[in-house]
């Protein structure tokens, strides 16, 4: 049987918004709601993965288990990778899901629907999508699309990832949630390999996986959560866990 484990990549250094693993949502850090949503998934251990003691001591506080990492790594995997080879340096675990850390109103449910593509043994690492509804994220670059192909009503191939509005002409287009499931092996695999031409040009990471050959498929979910990248963002999270 699979054993999955979550973590929860959070650093104090957000351009937009600094410090926001610790800014307050209704009387706690912002990082202890996403460690909620990620426990009531009920997947497996969920450890947050840190670059100061402070989001440490503030996972600790509210129950939770956290570790600190080097404060100079280029991306969450990275640092999901460091503490996960702390952690479990034994490889109990071969699900490792990247939940990003500032995602407050997650729906734990997302979480088991990234999980069902690695069912299938040919797939390498798993990833969520929805399907945009609103006309203003169409060209909207901070909207990340997935262009793939459907294998069934719920779940597609993923071909490429684009800021530009793609597929072009009549249909659908799919909004990318930054949410991951890989297989231990792949992790380790797609850490290994240099940023790729695509990657660098998107500023997308997950094209590294897609130009090594690396296959990534989406399950379809039916919201977007809300990341919180401003102050603006922190704002709406507020509203909708108030």
């Amino acid at each position: 049987m699979p054993n999955p484990i979550i973590l929860i990549p959070a650093r104090m250094a957000a351009s937009r918004l600094p410090g926001k693993p610790l800014a307050d949502i209704h009387g706690e850090p912002m990082i202890v709601h996403v460690w909620r949503r990620a426990m009531e998934a009920q997947v497996g251990p969920v450890l947050v993965t840190a670059d100061t003691w402070d989001i440490v001591a503030a996972v600790q506080k509210a129950g939770g288990e956290a570790v600190l990492t080097r404060p100079d790594h280029p991306s969450g995997s990275d640092r999901i990778f460091e503490a996960l080879n702390k952690h479990d340096p034994g490889a109990r675990h071969d699900i490792v899901i990247n939940v990003q850390g500032d995602l407050p109103t997650l729906d734990p449910n997302a979480i088991h629907a990234a999980l069902v593509p690695l069912g299938d043994a040919s797939v390498d690492i798993a990833t969520l999508c929805a399907r945009i509804t609103r006309e203003e994220e169409r060209d909207n670059p901070n909207v990340v699309k997935i262009v793939g192909s459907m294998l069934d009503a719920s779940r597609m191939r993923c071909l490429y990832f684009t800021r530009a509005t793609a597929p072009w002409g009549e249909g659908p287009l799919y909004h990318h949630i930054g949410l991951y499931a890989y297989r231990r092996q792949a992790l380790q695999r797609f850490i290994a390999l240099p940023p790729s031409p695509l990657e660098q040009r998107e500023k997308l990471e997950q094209l590294r996986a897609l130009e090594a050959g690396q296959r990534m498929d989406a399950m379809l979910v039916d919201t977007v959560p809300l990341g919180v990248d401003t102050p603006e963002d922190l704002h709406r999270a507020r509203q909708i866990l108030a």
